[in-house]
């Protein structure tokens, strides 16, 4: 059944003030002016989070998938029609089992995929992961995980300066397996090694990294210079100052910046106590951190609000629009059916008000309700 739907339409391109949307059968089959259209509300595609741990009160890093459906549920009515679901640092058991259990949801359309943010990081920018479960990476324990997971496995994070990393990020490319590099203290040549052997992804720019220094560029300025690279980019006003969000967004450019949450089980809930990969975490004013040593654990961020964010940072609507679901679509290989306002990809889009609060959510050409 083919249905219209008229606003401030923004595509990759710009913004269509009086335009419309034509769909049909789960599909995006116009994009057009549409003069008679007046202050109508914002049309934006589905957002893309290539990176969250969890929200609403639940988590992805236990591997259940029933809390794994009401995550993907709560970021689904902030607008994420797409995401990844991300785990934290954890034993190989828990990784298989997750593996299994996300799998099935892969299938059915619920997650995007999964992705494995370590345990094969630094311990020296381990911020909110756990200590005990960092280990170098092993090819074994990759190739068991691809090959259980059936195409599941979607991103796996890892610190380039770890023994066998590049091996690692060469056996996941092989697979078409997104190799991202985060929670590092590599040098900027150590980056530049893990870049040329195929990694692809910055996970949260600065976050987990060596600081940029003068002398020793580091891991971030070596993935900004990447051109290939999509570099992640947490926008609460905390994770990174709002001068830094737009520096790297107008270095990278919006074709390689991407907005993510970073969500653990307390977005959407109040201040209080919760667990992140089995370590306490306090969320006070909305920030969550590590209770034993301060460490930022994520965010309480959602998608719509990280667009707000960026928006009132100065990151053009356009711009802001295409790092939230453009280009974190095409770093995680997506970008040919989903993403954006085009004709050919899947039916999602988001209704926004003009202070950009979500009204409606589509997925697949059916409202949420």
């Amino acid at each position: 059944m083919s249905q219209r739907v008229n606003g401030k339409v923004v595509t990759p391109t710009g913004v269509i003030r009086q335009g419309c949307v034509e769909l049909d059968e789960g599909r995006i089959r116009a994009v057009a002016e549409y003069p008679s259209v007046h202050d109508g509300h914002w049309i934006v595609p589905g957002f893309v989070d290539m990176h969250t741990h969890g929200g609403g009160g639940h988590t992805f890093t236990t591997g259940d998938a029933g809390q794994a459906r009401q995550v993907a549920d709560f970021h689904l009515r902030h607008g994420t029609t797409t995401l990844l679901a991300s785990l934290v640092s954890s034993p190989f058991d828990l990784m298989r089992s997750a593996t299994e259990a996300f799998a099935p949801l892969v299938t059915d359309g619920v997650l995007a995929g999964i992705h494995f943010e370590g345990p094969y990081l630094s311990s020296a920018r381990c911020g909110a992961q756990n200590p005990e479960y960092l280990r170098d990476p092993s090819t074994d324990e990759l190739a068991e995980l691809i090959k259980l997971g059936e195409g599941a496995v979607r991103m796996v994070t890892l610190a380039p300066e770890r023994n066998g990393a590049l091996a690692a990020i060469k056996l996941l490319t092989a697979h078409r397996v997104v190799a991202a590099v985060g929670h590092t203290d590599a040098t900027y040549d150590e980056t530049r090694a893990a870049v040329a052997a195929g990694a692809s992804v910055g996970t949260h720019l600065f976050n987990g990294m060596r600081p940029v220094h003068h002398r020793e560029p580091g891991p971030v300025v070596a993935l900004l210079d990447a051109p290939n690279v999509v570099c992640e980019l947490v926008a609460d006003g905390v994770h990174l100052h709002d001068g830094m969000l737009t520096f790297a967004t107008s270095t990278a450019g919006p074709e390689r910046a991407a907005l993510i949450t970073d969500a653990m089980a307390a977005a959407g809930m109040p201040d209080g106590e919760y667990d992140l990969g089995g370590q306490a975490v306090t969320v006070a004013d909305g920030v969550a951190r590590l209770a034993r040593d301060g460490a930022i654990a994520g965010s309480t961020l959602t998608m719509d609000a990280a667009l707000r964010h960026a928006v009132a940072a100065g990151i053009p609507i356009a711009d802001a629009v295409r790092m939230a679901a453009t280009t974190p679509a095409r770093a995680i290989g997506l970008g040919d059916q989903l993403g954006a306002l085009q004709v050919g990809l899947r039916a999602d889009l988001v209704m926004l008000d003009d202070d950009l609060n979500v009204v409606r959510v589509m997925r697949g050409g059916s409202w949420v309700e």
